[in-house]
């Protein structure tokens, strides 16, 4: 008996790697080119279960989900700043708008302290101030 490959289910890899091409279409090949000589199979890794497993779960849209991560990662202070960029990146894809962005950043104040919050602001700042320089 032959499968029809059309009925199978999806891997969370082939979720994940759709989901990124969404959002980030080069973020595969920037992780995998980054650690993937140290550390085989980090990219697919991370691409698999964050976004194929974690991202893809029904309950919350993409938008949303996006609006969380910049959240944690504010609250969680300046240590995540290039972790930050690229997910700020990534909600302004998924549809956030970046007012919605900052209002999230300044409410972390309250969980993360101001200087979580201050680095939080630095760091969407100079995103939207390099993606201004690019459509000048």
């Amino acid at each position: 008996m032959t499968m029809d490959t059309n009925t199978q289910p999806q891997t969370a890899l082939d979720r994940g790697r759709g989901i990124v091409a969404e959002i980030n279409p080069g973020l595969e090949a920037a992780l995998s080119e980054l650690y993937d000589g140290l550390f085989p199979g980090f990219a697919e890794t991370l691409i698999e279960f964050a976004y194929g497993r974690l991202y893809a779960r029904e309950g919350l849209d993409l938008r949303t989900r996006q609006i969380a991560t910049v959240a944690a990662l504010t609250a969680l202070g300046g240590q995540t700043g290039p972790q930050l960029r690229v997910n700020l990146e990534h909600a302004l894809a998924a549809g956030a708008t970046r007012r919605e962005l900052l209002e999230v950043i300044l409410q972390m104040s309250v969980y993360g302290g101001m200087p979580a919050a201050i680095n939080g602001m630095n760091v969407a700042m100079q995103l939207f101030e390099d993606q201004d320089a690019l459509t000048a």
